[in-house]
């Protein structure tokens, strides 16, 4: 990311609706003017995730579980689908995820947190192996990514 990111992105959506409805809708943007291009290859193989390997190998996540949220996103999650972030918060976090298989970064965040819900409601370790095995082919491929 470029320095100064968050403050960019307040200006860039202040300025462009088309962007800002883009940005409410799946709390990121397709074509970030934020990322640099190195910081674009990195997320389109999913590069950048390699470091929460460590947090699968210390216990903080699981490879598969619902993918960590910021703050506002879990906010709008509380306030949008009150029924479903107990779900969200039942189980730790993974590198992969449901929706990671079924569009990833296609499909918005109410989409994204009814998956993880459905996922975390249930669990099998059949679900788990398929979602692994699934989730190689969208990651080498870069599908759905952003």
């Amino acid at each position: 990311m470029v320095p100064n990111a968050e403050d960019k992105l307040t200006q860039i959506l202040a300025h462009d609706p088309v962007l800002k409805k883009e940005f409410e809708t799946y709390w990121k943007l397709r074509v970030d003017p934020r990322c640099t291009p190195i910081g674009r290859f990195l997320r389109r193989f999913s590069l950048d995730e390699m470091p929460q390997i460590w947090n699968v190998l210390i216990g903080d996540m699981s490879i598969v579980g619902p993918r960590p949220r910021s703050l506002n996103e879990m906010a709008f999650i509380r306030d949008t689908l009150p029924t479903h972030i107990d779900d969200y918060l039942a189980i730790r976090p993974g590198l992969t995820c449901l929706w990671q298989i079924r569009g990833r970064n296609k499909l918005g965040i109410i989409d994204k947190t009814k998956l993880d819900s459905y996922y975390s409601r249930h669990w099998s370790l059949r679900s788990d192996i398929m979602i692994i095995l699934k989730t190689i082919p969208v990651v080498l491929k870069g599908e759905g990514a952003s």
